[in-house]
């Protein structure tokens, strides 16, 4: 009461006029005959939930005090959502020194359960004694030899029995015998400073065998006991890895990154009107719902949304159109064979499932892998990207077919997929990619050599996930003078070895690099490596910045300062480096055995991850290539292994749409030669290759310009990779299967000609398409 008394006097509330009800007590005074005196003492005391209470401040408005209806030990219960807000307040200096100094707060383990043995929301707090000079406890849970439910042969009480070692019996004899002398006090059993149970001591306990009881059911009684055992554990805390940013750096991260999603989705809507028209405005509505979609998810999933998840649902908006693409594409050619608007329509998108299915399903296995394997901010890029692809399949093909249905079928309009400006765009092409494959080889094999040829001399600018250390990105005050070469030779002297120091894109920032103590796990060990490098740079610019000022990422301008920290532990780095290993073979078994299910010949699986790995090594190659040259870092980190998985997810995904047209017309052109029909599948999806990599690639080029540092790195991979992929899937993927195959039709679809009435409808629009282009 006097705390809540002092937090609102501060708060100003100190005018207020407060009737307080007393409790009255007469005692008549005795002689030492026992006569009454004729004197009587007159005792007042406030009484429990009068006006004292109604009129509370900011701790008793949250926590209800115990009136005498709890457990004695308790001082008083909250709801759960208020524990932090109370915490918060009793670890104020001027309310902490109220209490005794060797005490400390603790909330039960369990929910508080009222008279009537109900369980409620609310938890109960103690204080609790601990050792004098610390706050730890008199007794720890390594005395513990063994903890398991009984029964009481004497009453048939279900309680637990628990044995000490020598050391722990000793102990627990005097902290019993003093409890049960002042009044069979509590002592608290506590496990992750929760309470778990505060059994009284009826007597003391000297044998170091002791048996705690109190209306324990038997499922009580063994999970007590685990708690007990578990507690036995020793457990030492070591952080293996953290990240920190600072808010300024944060807040404008995320600003970046939201104006590159407007951005982004500004100009793809441009885009997809001025090519698609009247279907365009319908995937933009899709892809509106798509967002709406996948935000709710999120925060249904109580997901924390990330710079990495924010550029999650950035590429996510690229890819969702090509559903849309893929649908419009293939109306579009049925409009060019003479169909009438409804009949394209039913068609384009009858015969667009699988190439949609099969795209997206292949990028689901890949971001699967990433959230299996990823940590932190990559396992949310990988959770927002199968939301993502998810919802786009809900929106594009089940959403938007119902809009269209409604508009041209319901309402009777015709509507239009294509401009004056996209009409013919792409349509009746006639190019020989097969006569190229040599060619293409060639580029690629001198690509893949010269990127090779790095790797193995130059290496790559590994990040601090890979190679383990402390990472921080410090902002220098304005006017200082940064040069790099003589900030890395005075850190030099200072931390006894070499750090990395490199800029970043932001103004007067410095990303600083160092294995400075990362062997050394003491509590302070952070403080003393910023200490020295706060040191070594005032030591270089002549500045006088203190350690709390260096440390403070809140610090203003004119201060040198951490913006961002980053600690990875050698241990974690390996697991980072292995894991990821684990990652990108994985991703290639699934895509492998996928494809061979869907396609029924290893020669369409071979090529598929023939171009992944091509693709994986042209930009690891142009990674190490490019190290020192760019005006940005090119670090390898968790994020580039999240970037060449999503390459690998995209580039499978054209790769898969293109299989699935030269299958579909293997079954059709039963008598032209194989690489004739191959170009005949790679030119009529040559149109979604190309704008489903356009649209991805102004997105990310939007996220690479506007994204800030924290992301150039990751959005840099990704256009390489978007370019690599879309080359490879024509270039690379289809030529091998051509090579490695001498057939690649089914028997089933040469004798049945057509499957369906979709195919049938499809194969005879397609000829008639290129018998046209060919007179």
């Amino acid at each position: 009461q006097e705390a809540d008394r002092r937090l609102k006097a501060a708060a100003g509330d100190t005018g207020a006029t407060v009737a307080i009800e007393m409790d009255t007590t007469y005692t008549n005074q005795y002689d030492g005959d026992g006569n009454e005196t004729g004197v009587v003492d007159t005792t007042f005391t406030p009484k429990v939930g009068s006006e004292l209470l109604a009129n509370q401040g900011p701790l008793l408005s949250k926590l209800s005090l115990n009136n005498g209806t709890y457990y004695p030990t308790v001082m008083g219960i909250a709801d759960r959502t208020a524990k932090n807000d109370i915490m918060k307040i009793l670890r104020k200096e001027e309310i902490r020194a109220l209490f005794p100094k060797d005490s400390r707060f603790a909330w039960s383990y369990k929910p508080h359960e009222n008279a009537d043995k109900e369980t409620t929301k609310q938890y109960e707090l103690s204080l609790l004694k601990t050792v004098p000079g610390s706050d730890k406890a008199p007794l720890e849970g390594d005395v513990v030899v063994k903890a398991s439910s009984d029964t009481d042969p004497t009453t048939g009480e279900i309680g637990v029995a628990l044995s000490m070692n020598p050391k722990g019996a000793k102990k627990w004899g005097e902290m019993t015998t003093k409890a049960s002398q002042q009044g069979n006090r509590s002592i608290a059993i506590v496990l992750d400073s929760m309470v778990v149970s505060a059994p009284t001591v009826r007597n003391p306990i000297t044998g170091g065998n002791s048996s705690i009881t109190g209306s324990y059911t038997i499922d009580e009684a063994v999970q007590f006991a685990n708690v007990l055992e578990v507690g036995k554990l020793p457990a030492k805390l070591d952080i293996l890895q953290s990240n920190t940013v600072g808010p300024s750096l944060g807040a404008k991260n995320i600003s970046r990154s939201v104006y590159s999603l407007l951005i982004g989705f500004g100009l793809l809507l441009l885009f997809m009107v001025l090519y698609y028209a009247g279907g365009g405005l319908i995937a933009i509505g899709a892809l509106l719902l798509n967002l709406f979609f996948i935000f709710g998810c999120l925060s249904s999933f109580g997901t924390v949304l990330t710079l990495a998840g924010i550029a999650g649902v950035v590429l996510t908006i690229g890819m969702a159109v090509d559903a849309s693409v893929i649908i419009y594409e293939r109306i579009k050619e049925e409009l060019r064979a003479g169909k009438s608007n409804l009949a394209a329509i039913q068609d384009g998108f009858s015969n667009s499932y699988s190439a949609i299915i099969d795209a997206n399903v292949t990028t689901i296995l890949v971001a699967g892998v990433l959230a299996y394997f990823g940590l932190g901010p990559i396992k949310g890029f990988a959770i927002v990207l199968i939301i993502g692809v998810i919802c786009s399949l809900f929106t594009a093909v089940l959403v938007g077919k119902m809009i269209i249905d409604w508009y041209t079928k319901d309402k009777g309009n015709e509507l239009s997929f294509w401009t004056g400006f996209s009409k013919d765009k792409f349509a009746n092409l006639q190019i020989d990619w097969m006569g190229k494959r040599k060619i293409a080889y060639v580029i690629s094999g001198v690509f893949i050599v010269a990127g090779l040829a790095s790797i193995f001399t130059r290496g790559f600018d590994l990040g601090v996930d890979f190679k383990g250390g402390y990472a921080y990105n410090v902002q220098f005050a304005e006017g200082s003078n940064v040069d790099t070469e003589a900030i890395k030779q005075g850190l030099t002297e200072i931390l006894g070895s070499t750090p990395e120091v490199k800029a970043v894109d932001s103004d007067n920032t410095l990303r600083i690099l160092t294995s400075y103590l990362i062997e050394e796990n003491g509590e302070d060990t952070d403080v003393k490596v910023m200490d020295k490098i706060n040191e070594g740079l005032n030591n270089v610019t002549g500045a006088s910045t203190t350690l709390i000022e260096f440390m403070n990422s809140s610090s203003g301008d004119d201060v040198t300062h951490i913006t961002q920290s980053n600690k990875v532990q050698p241990t974690i780095a390996d697991d980072i480096k292995q894991s990821s290993k684990y990652a990108g073979v994985i991703a290639l078994i699934l895509i492998f055995l996928y494809i061979f299910l869907r396609f029924n010949k290893w020669q369409y699986s071979l090529g598929a991850v023939a171009a992944l790995l091509h693709d994986a090594l042209v930009v690891l190659g142009i990674f190490s290539l490019c190290k020192g040259v760019l005006p940005f870092a090119l670090s390898v980190d968790q994020n580039f292994v999240a970037a060449i998985l999503t390459v690998i997810g995209y580039s499978i995904n054209d790769t898969v749409v293109v299989f699935d047209r030269i299958r579909e017309y293997m079954g059709i052109y039963t008598n032209k030669p194989k690489n004739e029909v191959i170009n005949m599948a790679v030119n009529s999806t040559f149109s979604r290759t190309l704008i489903t990599s356009f649209t991805t690639l102004l997105v990310v080029l939007i996220l690479f310009i506007f994204g800030g540092s924290a992301i150039k790195g990751f959005a840099f991979a990704l256009i390489v990779g978007i370019v690599v992929g879309t080359y490879s899937s024509v270039f690379v993927a289809t030529p091998i299967v051509s090579d490695l195959a001498d057939n690649l039709r089914t028997n089933r679809r040469a004798n049945s000609g057509s499957s369906n009435k979709g195919g049938k409808s499809f194969g005879r629009s397609a000829k008639a398409a290129f018998d046209s282009s060919a007179s």
